[in-house]
């Protein structure tokens, strides 16, 4: 089975009294990388290695910093967060810019290559509810 990544931003943040009282630029704004929407499909296969070259720029190399390890789970068909968030293939992080960050959905993207793969894929179940939820 292949897998792939994408990763999806859900939000951003700017905390500007913390601008304010910390940065050396004060009005710095909002993250000028990421947009609300965006989205970032990775592979990693002998032709194309997303991972390895941290998506040739497109990606904010502090924020690949952040979500990496996740992402690079995923590519590798792992279970991003078990037990963790509603669905073991699907991870909610945030970069490290504490003044303003940007929060992201990383989901593994299962890709069967063959009928038995596609039969095992679909007998799985990759949910969690507050009855199994890893709480820390």
């Amino acid at each position: 089975m292949r897998h792939e990544c994408k990763i999806t931003v859900l939000e951003t943040k700017c905390f500007t009294e913390l601008q304010e009282k910390y940065l050396a630029d004060p009005k710095s704004g909002p993250c000028p990388f990421f947009k609300l929407g965006d989205t970032f499909l990775l592979k990693r296969t002998p032709k194309q290695d997303d991972f390895y070259h941290l998506m040739d720029g497109k990606f904010c190399g502090e924020a690949w910093d952040a979500v990496s390890r996740y992402v690079y789970t995923a590519l590798q068909g792992g279970s991003i967060m078990k037990g963790w968030t509603n669905d073991n293939r699907m991870m909610i992080a945030c970069c490290n810019d504490g003044t303003r960050p940007v929060i992201f959905k990383i989901e593994r993207i299962d890709i069967p290559e063959n009928d038995k793969e596609q039969g095992w894929l679909a007998k799985q179940n990759f949910r969690n509810t507050a009855k199994n939820a890893y709480t820390g």
